[in-house]
């Protein structure tokens, strides 16, 4: 999950790590460059400021790599995480289904390794997906995965061009459940994948589970049914000298973090990329509610 469908146009504004000033009063929270993560960061960052602490935005770091790198270099001192990520992109590890399995996982591998915390996570599983029309989901009868294995020779995939490659991706789906041998692939800037599926280009999207596309449009996610994809719940990861001089950080994060379900998060995502909502708004929207 290195690129995802829910970029931004904030190039102007990344901060350029190696030629900044901190402000070690503060707490410094980053980001990735995709509308959720800005979202979630800004949770908890507002979260955070609620209590009196002073907080730094170091939002819009770009990839997985670049945040891990800045967290150990203590750079930030907290961004959001996904389990699913840090277990193939950072450990390389294979996928893990069940939700609590990969937790465990990635937050005993970050401790050891890095001296990274994982507080609790959301129940929020922004896993990889497949997405399909209502109309395409009744005329192929296509409900679940191994529905789409088996009717893939008659559908044509919108998809970007990492999910041809990654193991967890197309190569991963066919060798798990067989099949999976499209009529047509093509592949998409991120954000146009939905735009050839409603608009009759494509049958089937590759996507991420709480895309904001997903809560707008009449979309039907299909059930992952053997399990194959990793679970992708999100959490806060905080660097542990951090968190031993501010213990109250685990307190206040493990309050909000629960309350971000898929139906939020999607809700969310779509708030700014359809509706042109900022981050922070729909953030404080969210802690307000």
């Amino acid at each position: 999950m290195i690129s995802r469908g829910r970029a931004l146009a904030f190039a102007a504004t990344v901060p350029l790590l190696t030629r900044c000033v901190f402000d070690r009063s503060a707490v410094r929270v980053g980001s990735k460059n995709f509308t959720e993560s800005f979202v979630i960061a800004e949770i908890y960052a507002q979260s955070l400021e609620a209590t009196g602490m002073h907080v730094e935005r170091l939002f819009n770091l770009g990839s997985t790599q670049i945040a891990i790198a800045a967290m150990r270099r203590g750079n930030i001192d907290l961004y959001p995480e996904y389990t699913g990520t840090a277990l193939i992109d950072v450990l390389h590890l294979p996928p893990i289904s069940n939700s609590h399995a990969a937790f465990e996982v990635v937050a005993r591998a970050f401790k050891q390794r890095y001296d990274i915390l994982w507080l609790a996570p959301s129940p929020m599983n922004d896993s990889q997906a497949l997405a399909t029309t209502r109309a395409v989901a009744s005329q192929y009868g296509l409900a679940t995965l191994s529905d789409c294995a088996r009717a893939a020779p008659r559908l044509r995939l919108a998809t970007i061009q990492e999910f041809l490659a990654r193991p967890d991706g197309l190569p991963g789906l066919a060798r798990y459940y067989g099949g999976f041998r499209f009529r047509e692939v093509r592949t998409y800037d991120i954000a146009l994948k939905y735009r050839a599926l409603l608009e009759g280009a494509a049958d089937v999207a590759s996507a991420f589970s709480t895309d904001g596309a997903i809560a707008t449009e009449e979309l039907v996610v299909l059930r992952d049914d053997r399990h194959f994809w990793s679970a992708y719940n999100v959490a806060p990861v905080v660097r542990a000298q951090t968190l031993a001089a501010r213990p109250k950080i685990a307190t206040v994060l493990d309050a909000v973090s629960p309350r971000i379900t898929d139906h939020v998060a999607q809700t969310m995502n779509a708030q700014v990329e359809h509706s042109q909502a900022d981050p922070a708004d729909v953030a404080a929207q969210f802690l307000k509610r």
